[in-house]
């Protein structure tokens, strides 16, 4: 079965048909409550953030994103940000990140030690960032340009994707995309057999980090709600989930890890991180997953740090791929 894809580097390709429909919609809009001005390349709009009220403009041209949520947005609505910082990955920019699209972006530096001279430098008319992440930097950050800061990351990243939308005047290409994914999302739970049988699924995600323990991840972060749309069932240890977010454990109790289909990734170094060690155990390889040939190492900067729709979009498709075997 061909699954649908939103492919959001179709953006770019919007039918003329509908370019013009947008365009005449905005020009014959009397609703500009949120303009200084009525037109002109000054003309803003106010967003609601985290950090209270922003104006910002209606078209921002030269945008810096400061994470990777904010990166995978961006580029899904077809903007390519003038500056953007790294995450601590050697690859520099995430990797599942087509290279067309990310050439010429100026680094900026670490995601959570960002270079704000280099961002200056870039005189951006918007940066796009979380509280969670820069908070402490709100102050210097606004007085280079208006910040639009969301309150958090990972779990809520359809919400903070409409706050990016609107930031960037993209709410039209927004829908779009969230469309395109629900019917993406449809296709697969269709092509794994349906609602009823993918409910009966249990899926885990199970993440090794370099320098922390081992995360059996509960249903309160990004690829959970992924899991979640499609409709896989989810082991009852992802309830014990601190947070919703993670159940740690040490290699000694990877066996609490076993489901009917386990994913893996990996931050950091392999040895470094146990997955070396609990990968090549008893406990591992005795988990049911294992022995029926379920479990599935993934793409960490993918599955884990992208938090975006053009990431979920490839994830949906790998999702596929696995269960389907």
């Amino acid at each position: 079965m061909t699954l649908r894809s939103f492919r959001p580097r179709a953006l770019a390709a919007v039918s003329l048909t509908a370019v013009a429909a947008l365009t005449l919609a905005a020009c014959g809009s009397s609703d500009d409550s949120g303009s200084d001005s009525a037109s002109g390349s000054d003309a803003t709009r106010t967003v609601k953030t985290a950090m209270g009220d922003v104006k910002v403009k209606k078209a921002p041209q030269r945008v810096v994103v400061l994470d990777t949520a904010e990166l995978d947005s961006a580029l899904t609505l077809g903007v390519k940000p003038v500056g953007a910082t790294h995450a601590d990955v050697t690859s520099g920019f995430l990797n599942y990140l087509p290279k067309d699209q990310v050439a010429g972006i100026e680094d900026v530096g670490q995601m959570m030690t960002p270079n704000l001279e280099a961002i200056a430098g870039l005189k951006p008319d918007l940066i796009l960032t979380s509280k969670i992440r820069h908070g402490d930097k709100y102050a210097e950050l606004s007085k280079i340009a208006p910040t639009v800061m969301t309150e958090n990351t990972g779990h809520p990243w359809k919400e903070n994707f409409q706050v990016h939308a609107e930031a960037l005047g993209k709410e039209a290409e927004a829908k779009m995309v969230a469309d395109g994914y629900a019917d993406h999302v449809a296709d697969v739970t269709k092509a794994l057999g349906g609602k009823e049988k993918v409910a009966a699924t249990e899926v885990n995600m199970v993440r090794f980090v370099e320098g922390a323990d081992i995360r059996i991840y509960g249903k309160k972060n990004y690829i959970a709600t992924i899991l979640a749309d499609v409709g896989l069932g989810r082991p009852a240890i992802t309830d014990k989930a601190k947070d919703g977010f993670s159940y740690d454990v040490s290699p000694e109790k990877i066996d609490l890890a076993d489901a009917d289909v386990v994913f893996h990734s990996t931050y950091g170094d392999p040895k470094k991180s146990k997955e070396t060690e609990t990968t090549g155990s008893g406990l591992w390889k005795n988990m049911s997953a294992v022995k029926n040939g379920k479990v599935f190492a993934v793409d960490d900067q993918l599955w884990i740090q992208g938090i975006g729709y053009t990431a979920a979009d490839k994830i949906l498709g790998e999702l596929h791929k696995s269960l389907a075997k």
